[in-house]
């Protein structure tokens, strides 16, 4: 008898021991402009806390927020606000889901680094990826055919750019339509012809964290009569005279609490805010945190 007790005591101390360590794996889903970023950003959250772990997958900001919707995921990166639909959607499965911004993205606007294109204005980026320019000469360059570089319909920087740069119209049948930031800037890299958008952590190097010298960076202007500023300038990110600039998002299923809540309220510390820095995004400033902290409650 005493043997067993003894046996049941050591038994229930390791099942004890195994509940106290083991979490659920908090997961995330979605934008694939936000993905490296988030997977250092949790990272450098489960080094600090490593009995809190955390999955990050990409797949697009739709899928991301379809995946918060049909509760397979328990936060959502998306580089575009949600849609009506999705709302409504999380409204009849009475999900109170938060929506925080979490970095600013300067979206850039790239091509092969021996284009002699520095400047362009968005009615003629909308113009070339509607396809109604198809001849880098009839902007300047030399006489070569575009070749245009996208992404999926999934993606939301696929969305944000329809409706900013192309006026919601539709894209031309031509673009290569890729799975992510870092194949549009592979292919931009092997292809004189190419040009193609980005987030800007995908034109900085990992490395050096400085702008990328294997690719061109352009200048965007608001219009022909405006002056052009690079997605690098974060006054010019700030003050609106950057025309594409855009938060970046993380949306939960619900008020945040646990290990979620524990993560948010990391990214949004000046130690998380300094890894976005370090991955090519800006920070938010003070007025988005305290508005993020108010949805925390």
């Amino acid at each position: 008898m005493k043997k067993i007790l003894t046996l049941t005591l050591i038994f229930g101390l390791l099942l004890s021991g195994s509940m106290l360590t083991a979490q659920k794996m908090v997961q995330i889903k979605g934008s694939d402009t936000l993905v490296n970023l988030v997977q250092v950003l949790a990272e450098e959250f489960m080094a600090k806390n490593p009995r809190s772990p955390i999955a990050v997958l990409g797949g697009g900001s739709g899928t991301g927020i379809a995946g918060l919707i049909n509760g397979t995921c328990d936060i959502a990166n998306h580089s575009r606000p949600m849609k009506e639909k999705e709302k409504q959607q999380c409204k009849e499965k009475r999900i109170d889901y938060r929506t925080f911004i979490i970095a600013i993205d300067g979206l850039s606007v790239i091509v092969n680094k021996s284009n002699s294109i520095n400047d362009m204005s968005m009615d003629k980026i909308g113009a070339i990826y509607r396809g109604e320019i198809t001849n880098w000469k009839e902007v300047g360059g030399n006489d070569m055919p575009i070749s245009l570089y996208g992404r999926q319909s999934n993606s939301g920087t696929y969305v944000f750019f329809q409706d900013q740069i192309l006026g919601k119209q539709d894209y031309s049948a031509d673009m290569k339509r890729m799975n992510g930031n870092a194949q549009i800037v592979e292919g931009i890299i092997q292809d004189r012809a190419g040009i193609g958008y980005v987030g800007v952590g995908y034109v900085v190097d990992s490395r050096t964290k400085k702008p990328r010298n294997d690719l061109k960076i352009l200048n965007v202007a608001k219009n022909a009569n405006s002056k052009a500023y690079s997605p690098l300038n974060r006054a010019a990110v700030d003050s609106g005279d950057y025309p594409i600039a855009r938060p970046l998002f993380q949306t939960s299923a619900g008020k945040p609490n646990g290990v979620v809540a524990e993560f948010l309220n990391f990214i949004f510390s000046a130690e998380g805010q300094k890894i976005v820095k370090a991955e090519g995004f800006f920070p938010i400033g003070k007025g988005i945190i305290d508005a993020n902290m108010n949805k925390m409650k």
